[in-house]
């Protein structure tokens, strides 16, 4: 590590930026959100600095910098666009014990201006020094998603209750007390009724550890019912996400994806629920009563469903649940298999003069294969998407069969939509079942009827594909 990360204190502190274009000004965007008494030094200003600098936000010298000039400065950034000046710059700014920033020249520099995400009082500096830019930028959006607008208002909130927190009886018990806050307590509060509820939840919390009343300290669990998207932790929402890394318990099916519980916390506690088709199952009733018991003992519960919760989840016996037992519960709605299969084969799942509706429709229920309007489905032009239907697949075939579907009607499967595995099957209803059987699918699995996928995502090599057309 040659650059130490450090954070200075600006207020009121001289900084000298030498160069009025552009290059200053990707510098000075940063720089005017510090309180700093910043001066800029250029023959030929671009309009954007004089206009900061009508607006007082900082004072504009047309000339190049001098030596008077940077007496007392804390920083001098040289941002000419020319070598010679920049050096000359930075020999003034050494001179007066000032720290050198050069723009794009790391090897002469003092000091470097990572990349920075900004939730005051929360700030993220992320620097590579030099070494990867464009990673430092991917990073940045990175915590930009994961730092949502509510982090400043928490910090800024829980920075005035300080002093009282320090009042709690040893290390362990602030740690814990902040934890809580940021994680479940400050979330909730401002959700619940903006600034003046945190205020109050935090003073309340506070009063009643310093209570020794564990009954007054426990804080209620919660539970949040989360669809986990088709397996692309990318594809999940920012809520989601974050939902996932504070929880304590995770219950999660069997199809939801390692790669989104990466991004769960290590502490939290990982139970599997799932479904095997035709194998061994936990029941919908212990399902409940687990969700149940651990919130009701003061946890936070991420229910992780695979794709959007409110399509095919058993999310009403679950809501059920929660309201008889007095649980709290939130829905977070995440990306459904049709959407996202739809995505990835290119398939617009509803068309002008093709079809002026789109079903979600299942291949299974509680009885066995599921009946549907068969006639309808049936009709040229019609489109739907099936969950479940592969081990359904003969069934369906027949019926629409029966009902005058033509042979030719395109059939699309997608397997472990999104994965690393997926495989893409374009067929059509009289061959869908010799397509689907060649193509050995065992994961889970959407089918398409009356759609074919773009015959351009057959040569994107990122997105594995099966062709099992027969003739």
């Amino acid at each position: 590590m040659r650059f130490f990360p450090i954070f200075t204190d600006l207020d009121g502190a001289l900084v000298i930026v030498s160069g009025s274009g552009e290059v200053a000004v990707a510098k000075l965007r940063l720089l005017l959100k510090t309180g700093a008494r910043i001066a800029v030094f250029g023959k030929e200003p671009v309009p954007q600095i004089k206009d900061w600098a009508a607006h007082g936000r900082l004072r504009l010298e047309q000339r190049d910098v001098e030596q008077e000039d940077v007496a007392g400065a804390r920083l001098l950034y040289a941002a000419n666009a020319d070598a010679a000046e920049d050096a000359r710059a930075a020999a003034l700014g050494r001179a007066a014990g000032a720290w050198i920033n050069i723009v794009d020249n790391i090897v002469d520099s003092e000091f470097i201006t990572p990349a920075i995400v900004d939730r005051d009082p929360v700030v993220v500096a992320i620097g590579t020094e030099g070494a990867a830019p464009v990673l430092g930028r991917r990073l940045k959006a990175q915590f930009e998603r994961q730092l949502n607008g509510t982090i400043a208002t928490l910090a800024r909130v829980a920075k005035d209750f300080r002093p009282l927190a320090a009042k709690l009886p040893d290390g362990r018990a602030r740690r814990a007390f902040w934890a809580e806050y940021y994680g479940h307590v400050g979330p909730a509060a401002l959700a619940r009724g903006g600034e003046n509820a945190l205020e109050e939840a935090l003073a309340e919390r506070i009063e009643a550890q310093l209570s020794g009343d564990p009954a007054a300290a426990r804080q209620p669990g919660k539970v949040w019912i989360v669809g986990a998207g088709p397996g692309d932790p990318e594809l999940l929402t920012r809520k989601a996400s974050r939902v996932l890394h504070d929880a304590d318990v995770i219950v999660h099916d069997r199809l939801v994806s390692a790669d989104i519980l990466e991004l769960a916390r290590r502490e939290a506690a990982f139970i599997e629920v799932g479904k095997t088709p035709g194998g061994a199952s936990w029941s919908q009733d212990d399902i409940n009563a687990l969700m149940v018991e651990h919130a009701a003992n003061g946890a936070h519960v991420a229910r992780l469903k695979s794709g959007d919760p409110t399509i095919y989840g058993r999310l009403d016996e679950e809501m059920d649940a929660l309201d008889a037992a007095g649980i709290a519960f939130e829905i977070i709605p995440g990306i459904t298999s049709a959407s996202a299969g739809a995505a990835v084969a290119r398939i617009s799942m509803t068309k002008r003069g093709r079809n002026s509706s789109f079903r979600l429709i299942t291949g299974q229920d509680v009885d066995g294969f599921a009946e549907h309007d068969w006639k309808g489905l049936a009709e040229a032009g019609a489109a739907a998407a099936i969950y479940m239907g592969v081990r359904a697949a003969r069934f369906i075939q027949g019926r629409l069969m029966i009902h005058g579907a033509a042979p030719d009607t395109p059939v699309t499967a997608i397997e472990s939509i999104s994965r690393n595995n997926q495989k893409i099957v374009s067929a059509t209803l009289a061959t869908m079942i010799r397509a689907f059987e060649a193509a050995d699918l065992k994961g889970p699995a959407i089918l398409f009827l009356g759609l074919a996928p773009r015959e351009a995502v057959r040569h994107i090599e990122e997105i594995p594909s099966v062709e099992a057309t027969a003739s």
